[in-house]
């Protein structure tokens, strides 16, 4: 029986997944969390704490479990465990992708460099500190653009400046955010770094692939409707299949799969978000890791099979391109927060499911929690999912599901 190393933070929404994911083809589990299991001791072969904030460490700790316990592939949930997933794998001697890779996934500076340096369509961009006088760093970039911290995902901390006035203000907003002990500990030096890069008009697209062997097979070109313009860049409506050109389709393709090879990457999924105009595609960011939260629900491959389940099987060395997605068109709304405050009530979920081409609402959120709207927000309010024959209609469902929910939100 082979045996999987999951590395799940306590916050992911992926445990069950993953979990129902190696079960399914009968893989012995090992979770592994940044904080230890009261269950750890009586169960010593399936549950490990690990130091997600040293990688290092994570891999000594992982490799003295794997000298009792063997392990034949570890899988990562975010771009945090990607990392940590890399230097487990390169101790334990696993195919997998390796670390300078990893973290130029997770780097966005170093990202960029890298892109830029092999060609790829990538914003122009100014790295600097927020120890520095933001004043100096004001001068040096092209309006309008994008501030955004080097290490964070879901579009926390990101921010649209037009101006420098506009620019000052965001760099002091971000200072403030990565103050926080939390994020200070999670992003270690880079806590201290930013990225202003030039904003790309046009719309946006996300890609769900998988790499073998460095090649890329593209699951899923995801149209995101809204427009993404500023001051923040809450993400809300994925919808699959994407409506564009075959031709603008094969240059996302295209332009993914040259950037997943200058950053090195060559195994597992990618998540990877893209501009497009007149120009051409353009890479905003390419993850070492599969689609975030619930919205690998909006994903159904033959057999019935989900994301997780090709991710699990491909770690473990099985072929999985014969699984092809569903016929039907699939949506997801992350439910975006609209106001700070404390939640007091949600009224209307039930008639929101009663949607035609919904399929399901998870609310997410728990009352009395305290949300966050971004760019200091991290989360949403939950998830909207819908099928239907057409991506028109999947997108129509969405909205009109979201319509009838409403959120008691007090200051």
């Amino acid at each position: 029986m082979p045996r999987v190393l999951l590395l799940l933070p306590t916050t992911t929404y992926r445990t069950k997944a993953f979990l129902d994911a190696a079960l399914k083809i009968g893989a012995e589990v090992v979770a592994a969390s940044e904080r230890p299991s009261t269950l750890e001791a009586g169960n010593p072969s399936s549950l490990l704490s690990l130091d997600f904030a040293d990688a290092q460490q994570a891999a000594s700790q992982a490799a003295e479990f794997a000298r009792r316990f063997p392990i034949d592939a570890v899988i990562p949930v975010d771009e945090d465990t990607a990392v940590v997933a890399a230097y487990v794998a390169r101790a334990l001697g696993l195919r997998h992708n390796s670390v300078e890779s990893a973290y130029t996934a997770k780097h966005k500076h170093q990202m960029r460099r890298v892109l830029r340096d092999a060609g790829v369509r990538v914003p122009r961009f100014w790295p600097f500190t927020l120890d520095a006088d933001s004043g100096s760093a004001a001068l040096e970039v092209s309006y309008p653009c994008v501030i955004k911290p080097v290490f964070l995902s879901t579009s926390r901390g990101v921010m649209r400046a037009d101006d420098r006035e506009q620019f000052a203000a965001a760099v002091k907003r971000l200072g403030s955010l990565l103050s926080r002990p939390d994020l200070k500990r999670r992003g270690g030096p880079a806590a201290r770094e930013a990225l202003a890069e030039q904003f790309i008009p046009g719309f946006e697209v996300a890609v769900e692939g998988m790499l073998t062997d460095g090649e890329l097979r593209v699951l899923a070109i995801f149209d995101k409707p809204d427009p993404l313009d500023g001051p923040f860049f809450e993400e809300t409506i994925y919808v699959t299949p994407s409506r564009l050109g075959k031709d603008v389709q094969d240059e996302i393709v295209a332009t993914t799969a040259a950037a997943a090879r200058a950053m090195g990457l060559t195994r597992g999924p990618i998540h990877a978000e893209l501009r497009v105009n007149e120009e051409g595609a353009w890479i905003i960011e390419v993850a070492a890791r599969a689609i975030g939260g619930l919205c690998s629900r909006a994903l159904r491959f033959s057999e019935g099979a989900t994301l997780e389940d090709l991710i699990v099987r491909q770690a473990l060395g099985e072929d999985t391109s014969g699984f092809q997605r569903e016929e039907q068109a699939a949506g997801v709304m992350m439910i975006p927060i609209p106001r700070a405050g404390i939640l007091r009530e949600v009224r209307g979920v039930e008639p929101a499911r009663e949607v035609a081409d919904v399929e399901d609402v998870i609310i997410t959120a728990h009352i009395t929690q305290e949300l966050l709207p971004p760019p200091e927000g991290a989360s949403y309010l939950g998830f909207i999912f819908s099928r239907a024959a057409t991506a028109v209609g999947a997108e129509a469902a969405l909205r009109e599901a979201h319509r009838r929910i409403e959120f008691v939100i007090e200051p």
